[in-house]
């Protein structure tokens, strides 16, 4: 898989305008936080019967891409 467009969606309308996986109301943020708690493809296909392997995929590219697009401020704190 090389672009998650045909497969993320945003509408204000649906979870407050959080990315989703297209067709549900499955965030992409479940799938990256569960993928981050230990959970399997085969686990999230399972809990969550309405998406794909692809779904899955595209999900952890969408928050990749908008990862490496974020510009963080660090401030140093005085300890």
């Amino acid at each position: 898989m090389r672009s998650y467009h045909n497969r993320i969606h945003i509408n204000p309308d649906i979870m407050l305008g959080k990315p989703v996986i297209k067709g549900t109301r499955i965030p992409v943020e479940l799938i990256v936080r569960k993928i981050g708690e230990g959970a399997s493809t085969e686990d999230l296909l399972d809990a969550y019967p309405n998406i794909t392997k692809d779904d899955i995929q595209a999900a952890v590219l969408y928050a990749a891409d908008t990862l490496a697009n974020e510009v963080d401020i660090f401030l140093e704190t005085g300890t």
